[in-house]
């Protein structure tokens, strides 16, 4: 007669289990980001494409190979570093040379996420450390922005994005004649107010029709992307509204000390990389705060960062600034913002 045998299994907690996992929030995200992404082909073509493409595949060959040197499984599968890639070549402008932009790709997954262990324990956002590398090895290229809606962006690449490694990038001015748009409009909204005081119309800022990075022009479809992650709850709403709504209040306060000089709330929402890093980059899970007070004293902070430093300091833009530095002080904001223990006592006074 067979023995008959029964098998307990003791695990410990959580007994209950989400049908999310990381692959799935993941994924999500690349699906919000595809609309940008399309959306910077349409403005500006072609260039945009390669940008994206060399990004992101820059990103998933030094992850691998960075797994493969530590001895450990591929962690590609995950969209991490499809998300780092995409949000990389979004916050470039669309002619940035594509082998600059392998570099920055291969610096974001290296030095901002493997050297700290991978996926779950960066300290900065991956995509915002090779940008900062960038900008501080590449600062011409990095604002060498390009007018969009150029009759040719769908037929040839803006002349820059095929330069040769450490040779001179041509010059945009012949490209942007043979456009034929006006080469004034290869300043960015921020860089016509900052420097020449001439601040766009609102509307065409908001709908992203203006020179811009490849993926920042939009606010309002950064907006509606942004929500579909609210809505399927893979980003706290709270940090972008907290972001946006100091950003507002700080640019108005300035706008109201002296309007020749500062723009309005509204025109600091609409223009530069505000929207994009407040939805998409700020809510990064892992370098962000956890608690409840701590997410809205971190949105705040940065977005009152980004106005000083685009305002007072010497530099039209300063999202990715602020959101680096909003990193490094989101573990002492969750520290000193943690909840009461329930039931725990307050420590008692110590008297003479």
């Amino acid at each position: 007669m067979p023995k008959l045998t029964a098998e307990i299994q003791l695990r410990t907690s959580p007994h209950l289990h989400t049908p999310r996992s990381v692959e799935m929030i993941m994924r999500h995200v690349v699906y919000a980001m595809l609309p940008l992404c399309a959306f910077g082909i349409y403005v500006f073509g072609i260039s945009v494409v390669a940008l994206l493409a060399v990004a992101v595949a820059a990103c998933l060959a030094t992850e691998h190979l960075c797994c493969h040197l530590a001895g450990r499984a591929s962690s590609i599968n995950d969209w991490s570093a499809v998300i780092t890639g995409i949000l990389l070549a979004l916050t470039l402008p669309p002619g940035f040379p594509l082998w600059m932009t392998a570099v920055g790709g291969f610096v974001s997954i290296a030095l901002g996420k493997m050297l700290f262990g991978g996926l779950g324990m960066n300290v900065f956002n991956p995509a915002l450390v090779g940008r900062a590398f960038l900008q501080a090895s590449f600062p011409v290229a990095i604002t060498g922005y390009t007018p969009a809606l150029s009759a040719s962006r769908f037929t040839e690449f803006i002349p820059t994005t095929l330069t040769f490694p450490f040779l001179q990038p041509p010059s945009l001015t012949a490209w942007i004649t043979a456009a034929r748009v006006d080469s004034f409009a290869g300043a960015t909204a921020l860089m016509q107010q900052k420097f020449d005081r001439v601040t766009v119309e609102l509307l065409p800022l908001f709908l992203g029709y203006e020179s811009g990075s490849a993926g920042e022009t939009s606010a309002i479809l950064i907006l509606l992307c942004g929500a579909y992650l609210a809505a399927r709850k893979f980003l706290d709403w709270r940090i972008p509204v907290a972001m946006l709504g100091s950003a507002a209040l700080a640019g108005q306060a300035f706008h109201l000390l002296n309007p020749a000089v500062y723009p309005n709330g509204a025109f600091v929402l609409g223009s530069g990389g505000l929207m994009l890093g407040a939805v998409f980059m700020a809510t990064d899970m892992v370098s962000s705060p956890t608690t409840p007070l701590g997410v809205w004293i971190y949105g705040a902070l940065m977005g009152l960062i980004t106005v000083i430093i685009r305002f007072l300091g010497g530099l039209p833009e300063g999202v990715m600034y602020s959101i680096l530095l909003g990193n490094a002080v989101a573990p002492l904001i969750d520290n000193i913002t943690q909840p009461a223990i329930y039931g725990a006592r307050k420590k008692a006074k110590v008297t003479a």
